[in-house]
């Protein structure tokens, strides 16, 4: 009975419809007190925040490799299970190597490797990089950024995998 006036989705309760109107408004009302980045709904900060505690209570039960997301545990086990999703047109089968990816977003930054395609280049020193991820990483350099901060004893790591091996180590 709820109908948004700019898409015409529809929503079976009103709460459901201000949330979805953030869409289009660009409203990102809750905001990481550590990064500052916003977000629409409070449980996708939630999720975030593990980020910088390096929380990740999603366990692989094949291999015991920690995931902060559901999502992309689900997407590791096709590891072991040997799954390769298709689509209707295509497979995401590199043509050139014959590489399989679980994801198409993977596949296509595969294939920068045999164009040699580096379309995210660094501000501060010209270094291009194949994926914009890699980039914001590598920008740290410049920045000085520590955004994975250990939560016992305060010390700031560039990358969440550095905190994961104080974390392990115990140091």
């Amino acid at each position: 009975p709820f109908t948004c006036s700019r898409c015409e989705k529809g929503f079976a309760q009103l709460s459901n419809l201000w949330v979805h109107q953030r869409v289009h408004t660009g409203e990102r009302p809750f905001t990481c007190s550590q990064c500052g980045n916003g977000f629409a709904l409070l449980s996708s900060l939630q999720k975030h925040q593990r980020v910088h505690t390096g929380e990740r209570p999603f366990t692989c039960s094949q291999c015991g490799k920690r995931f902060a997301r559901l999502s992309n545990l689900r997407t590791h086990q096709r590891v072991h299970t040997g799954e390769k999703p298709f689509t209707l047109l295509s497979p995401f089968t590199c043509s050139q190597c014959g590489k399989g990816f679980t994801r198409l977003c993977n596949l296509q930054t595969h294939q920068r490797v045999h164009t040699g395609e580096r379309p995210f280049t660094c501000s501060q020193c010209g270094k291009g990089f194949m994926d914009l991820s890699t980039l914001r990483t590598h920008q740290r350099v410049h920045t000085g950024e520590r955004p994975f901060t250990c939560s016992q004893c305060g010390k700031g790591f560039t990358r969440s995998s550095h905190l994961q091996v104080q974390l392990i180590a115990g140091v």
